[in-house]
């Protein structure tokens, strides 16, 4: 068996919002909103309703060109061992088993990286959650699980359409955010 090389492409799902816009939105400066696989044996591994192989190609049409690549390392686990260790878990990765904050495709790609090379993905990425939830913003107004399908939706930005629709999401958010702040905390904060 020969080494194979084990990258992490890294995704901004924001597009760069995430670094315009989160010091007025969360308080705090953020640089994205990060969606991670795993590439290795010619696919890319990821989290996404399920644990997903694919072309890394063809992620990109769906993701964009990856704002950046970690070289991992290399394996000599065959791809076969490989193969039965996503079976081991998949049962744990299920479109069910999602979670923002605690099972996302960071944590997957975490553990893929860690079975394969034995080091851990950039731990920035696996604090994102934590850092928003740290803001004010993300204190006062934690994410609902209904909120996470309307985010699914809207950060794969795949036109100046989505992008513009994403925009004005993001101003509605922005502005609520801002009425609150002159009005004093609310009811539900006291």
């Amino acid at each position: 068996m020969t080494d194979q090389r084990v990258a992490l492409h890294v995704y901004d799902l924001s597009r760069g919002l995430a670094r315009q816009m989160s010091a007025s939105l969360l308080g705090t400066h953020i640089d994205g909103v990060w969606h991670t696989g795993v590439c290795v044996y010619g696919l890319e591994y990821f989290y996404g309703g399920g644990i997903q192989a694919v072309p890394p190609a063809q992620v990109a049409e769906t993701y964009g060109t990856p704002y950046q690549v970690v070289e991992l390392g290399t394996t000599q686990v065959a791809q076969t061992e490989f193969t039965s260790f996503l079976q081991e878990i998949q049962s744990r990765f299920t479109a069910a088993t999602y979670n923002l904050l605690s099972n996302n495709c960071n944590n997957f790609s975490n553990e893929v990286a860690n079975f394969l090379v034995g080091a851990s993905i950039p731990q920035h990425i696996l604090d994102l959650p934590q850092q928003v939830l740290s803001t004010p913003m993300g204190y006062e107004h934690p994410v609902a699980p209904q909120s996470v399908a309307t985010l699914g939706s809207k950060c794969a930005v795949r036109s100046d359409q989505d992008l513009g629709e994403l925009r004005a999401d993001v101003h509605l958010v922005s502005t609520r955010a801002s009425r609150r702040a002159h009005r004093g905390p609310s009811r539900h904060s006291q």
